[in-house]
């Protein structure tokens, strides 16, 4: 690391908002590091190395896509069906980054892959409850690595851990149970508007009416039907912002700056009635 680059690091670390960053996920830590725990024991007991299975945590560095495949790659599936797998559960991470977009498109190239491989779910609401007018500041850089670099030692750090200690903790113990607790308890802190609620519980619907099929392709339904129900949300909730509304405009024609940008971008199409 040459001296500018440690500066800027230096500067990073010690603004505010990188403190904010590291506060906003304190609340989901320990949750995150059971399911680290769970998932490196997972991946032991699953019959990788524990080399193998660090360097896997490490590269891929995505719980969900890491504990979908396990049982595929436990029973010899297809290699297609594990990769179209662990694609299938990361589809989410396009509409993310799709929205990072907006706050972070003007860093170089090195700093948006960064971006890219520490994004995660609980970061990204975290991050859209802090910033939710979607244009760059500059506090929203370094609050970012606040909390990636908080989620991701509370990550890395249990897994590892449950790689290394897999063969000494017995399956008695019940870590599965606590990794689908913790889980639970990182999912419903993401719930947080009505359309994710109903995207959440179709999911859970259509995994539970699929689960006889083979392969885990339950999850592949799952995820189809709660992106087909958040993509239903979102078109009604636009269609009905766009309902059309009256304006009272002054007999010259003119309008308030503010009105005239709304009526400019299409926000909400309006039923025009002069008035004297």
């Amino acid at each position: 690391m040459n001296a500018t680059a440690a500066a800027a690091v230096r500067t990073t670390v010690r603004d505010p908002a990188f403190r904010l960053g590291l506060t906003d996920m304190l609340a989901t830590s320990l949750g995150i590091g059971a399911w680290g725990l769970v998932t490196g024991v997972a991946m032991v007991k699953t019959g990788l190395s524990a080399p193998m299975a660090i360097f896997m945590s490490l590269v891929v560095y995505a719980g969900s896509a890491q504990l979908a495949v396990l049982p595929l790659m436990a029973v010899g599936a297809p290699l297609w069906v594990v990769w179209l797998t662990a694609s299938c559960v990361n589809l989410r991470f396009i509409i993310f980054s799709s929205m990072w977009r907006n706050y972070f498109h003007r860093l170089p190239r090195r700093q948006r892959l960064a971006v890219g491989y520490f994004s995660g779910d609980v970061i990204f609401v975290a991050f859209m409850k802090r910033f939710p007018q979607q244009e760059p500041r500059p506090e929203q850089v370094p609050y970012f690595w606040g909390a990636a670099s908080l989620n991701w030692l509370c990550w890395q750090v249990p897994t590892i851990t449950g790689i290394l200690l897999a063969n000494t903790v017995p399956l008695s113990w019940g870590l599965g149970f606590a990794g689908v607790l913790a889980l639970l308890g990182v999912l419903l802190s993401m719930l947080f508007d009505r359309a994710s609620w109903i995207a959440a519980a179709v999911a859970a619907t259509a995994a539970i009416a699929a689960f006889a099929l083979p392969l885990k392709l339950n999850i592949l339904v799952a995820i189809a039907a709660a992106v087909t129900a958040g993509l239903l949300i979102e078109a009604a909730d636009k269609h009905l912002r766009r309902k059309p509304q009256v304006l009272l405009v002054p007999a010259d024609g003119t309008l308030p700056p503010a009105e005239r940008e709304r009526i400019e971008q299409g926000d909400v199409p309006l039923r025009e009635e002069r008035h004297p």
